[in-house]
């Protein structure tokens, strides 16, 4: 996991990499966002990255792996994530609006508690992946591989989980409107906690 140096300000939040302040403590927040942008523009690896915190729009993250990094209460605004790969990443309690993930491949990502609006997944690896307690609304996740994740508590607002593997799926506790399973085997997923093995 990425190394956590402590905000010099004192707070005792992480501070940004690259920073010895973190998103509350750094004097523009704005320019910070850009730095951490153009470090990962010109890097298709990143690891151990810190950007709590974080707002990021317009961002073309495709075709990057990300390993061991924290964007927890980042926002992000019409950003593309085209095929990329991520690892242990952490994006809880993130803002994601009108983003797109198709060709994607995660594994043990936590967007729990995150918001994501107008967002499109579409054919990818979503392995393992902790959805709890977010609120989505008005999102698309189609051709995709959901195996294990979890929406416990979850709002599901206008969602559609079309031609999805949701073998070992938790959906327990979710709140819905207008969700549509269409093509998906929810016959294999987890609706009720008496299910659970």
């Amino acid at each position: 996991m990425f190394a956590i140096t402590h905000c010099a300000a004192g707070c005792g939040k992480p501070a940004i990499s690259g920073s010895a302040l973190c998103a509350v403590h750094v004097q523009n927040l704005t320019e910070e966002g850009q730095r951490i942008a153009d470090y990962i523009a010109k890097n298709k690896i990143i690891e151990n990255l810190n950007a709590q915190g974080l707002k990021f729009s317009g961002i073309d993250f495709s075709d990057h792996h990300f390993n061991e990094c924290s964007f927890s209460n980042a926002v992000f605004t019409n950003c593309s994530f085209r095929a990329v790969r991520m690892r242990m990443v952490f994006l809880d309690f993130s803002v994601l609006s009108s983003c797109v993930f198709s060709n994607a491949d995660f594994r043990y990502v936590s967007l729990a508690g995150a918001s994501i609006e107008n967002c499109k997944f579409e054919g990818s690896e979503l392995l393992d992946i902790n959805f709890n307690g977010a609120e989505i609304k008005n999102t698309v996740y189609n051709d995709n591989n959901l195996y294990n994740s979890r929406f416990i508590e979850a709002g599901l607002s206008d969602v559609n989980i079309i031609n999805c593997n949701l073998k070992r799926v938790n959906f327990c506790k979710t709140r819905q409107k207008e969700l549509n399973f269409k093509s998906s085997n929810t016959a294999e997923a987890i609706f009720n906690m008496e299910d659970i093995d």
